[in-house]
């Protein structure tokens, strides 16, 4: 696939992490209670900066994990790994999940079950740096650093300086 553009920079980038941590941090009233678990592989490095974020805004930390959702997917991928790190007990707590790209919604599906079955929290949320559009399941993201209208045929590919060396958004075609 060729690369068509490029959507978002590392500024952008930057300013949609910031702007996500803000709001959760009004939704949620403060962070009292408040946890976020980052969907490996992305997920996990933008969840990680929201959490560092927050915590520097509120000056409490907030705990983080990150959760590999391969288990619970539904398309018959089988897997005995769980690369899940969650240290905390998610029973009672505003649970944010965080992933990179939303499109059918079926890794937040899988996200879900894979926090309920760890706990039952008092609410989970779902944050995400790009929302493509294009569901399959009635789940909507409650933060949103872009919407991002695509075709079918297109990919957004986010990266992370943490595992690819820069951070950008770009749509592929």
């Amino acid at each position: 696939m060729e690369k068509k553009r490029n959507i978002m920079d590392d500024k952008a980038v930057g300013r949609a992490i910031a702007r996500i941590s803000y709001e959760i941090i009004e939704r949620n009233k403060g962070v009292n209670g408040l946890c976020i678990i980052g969907i490996i592989s992305r997920g996990a490095p933008i969840g990680r900066r929201i959490a560092g974020k927050i915590s520097e805004l509120e000056n409490a930390a907030v705990p983080f994990g990150t959760l590999d959702i391969t288990p619970y997917r539904d398309d018959g991928c089988i897997c005995e790994e769980d690369g899940t790190e969650i240290g905390f007990s998610v029973r009672d707590k505003n649970v944010v999940l965080v992933d990179d790209v939303i499109f059918t919604g079926r890794s937040a599906r899988a996200a879900i079950d894979a926090v309920i079955r760890r706990g039952r929290p008092r609410s989970v949320q779902l944050a995400v740096l790009v929302d493509r559009g294009h569901r399959e399941l009635p789940i909507r993201p409650d933060y949103v650093g872009k919407n991002l209208p695509t075709s079918h045929s297109e990919e957004v590919r986010v990266s992370v300086t943490e595992l690819d060396g820069t951070d950008c958004v770009e749509i592929f075609g």
